[in-house]
């Protein structure tokens, strides 16, 4: 990645700049490879990402994709999304005095060599659950069944998710329509940060 390009992401946060600059330094080595992607700094080796340094309003993190196999000595890694993700750990930097880099560079160095490993979870079968909402679009419509038959189960999964947790029957609707012309073109609900 041109560098151009983690220094336009660090300019963009001026209030975390200066820590992002220096965890990007106890970061960067040259088996890793930067790449912007979901609008944010990955950091990738051996084609996979590893770890991920993004900005916030109060806090600035790093999360490790497969930080579950990290041992955490100084228990800095939570689980943000408990019950959604198995794998992946944050470490949140609200204090830009606190940050120990040479823990950060032997964090990475773990990620590392767990990915040498090849530690990783497998995924897990999800079992599609249509929203009512989206079952009766997709019946009323037989080319919008075809299209959202197409689309992988993931992307399937994605469109259903998003119309399930809608409080709201109304926001449900409107979410159904928005998804249709998606579906029809064969857009996946997330394919713009992909």
């Amino acid at each position: 990645m041109p560098a151009k390009d983690l220094y336009s992401y660090i300019a963009q946060h001026p209030e975390w700049a200066d820590e992002l600059e220096r965890l990007h330094k106890a970061i960067a080595r040259p088996e890793l490879e930067v790449a912007i992607k979901w609008g944010i700094p990955n950091y990738l080796y051996s084609g996979k990402i590893i770890l991920g340094l993004a900005a916030f309003k109060n806090h600035c993190a790093l999360w490790f994709s497969n930080g579950v196999f990290l041992k955490d000595p100084a228990g800095v890694l939570i689980n943000t999304q408990k019950g959604k993700t198995r794998a992946m750990r944050q470490w949140r930097i609200e204090d830009k005095n606190a940050v120990d880099y040479e823990l950060v560079r032997a964090y990475v160095g773990e990620a590392i060599k767990n990915q040498d490993a090849g530690k990783a979870l497998k995924p897990q079968k999800k079992e599609l659950i249509m929203p009512d909402e989206l079952e009766k679009a997709l019946s009323a419509d037989s080319d919008l069944h075809a299209a959202f038959k197409a689309l992988t189960a993931g992307r399937q999964r994605e469109y259903a998710e998003h119309i399930a947790e809608a409080k709201r029957a109304e926001t449900r609707k409107k979410r159904v329509e928005k998804a249709t012309a998606l579906i029809l073109d064969g857009i996946g609900l997330n394919d713009k940060y992909r």
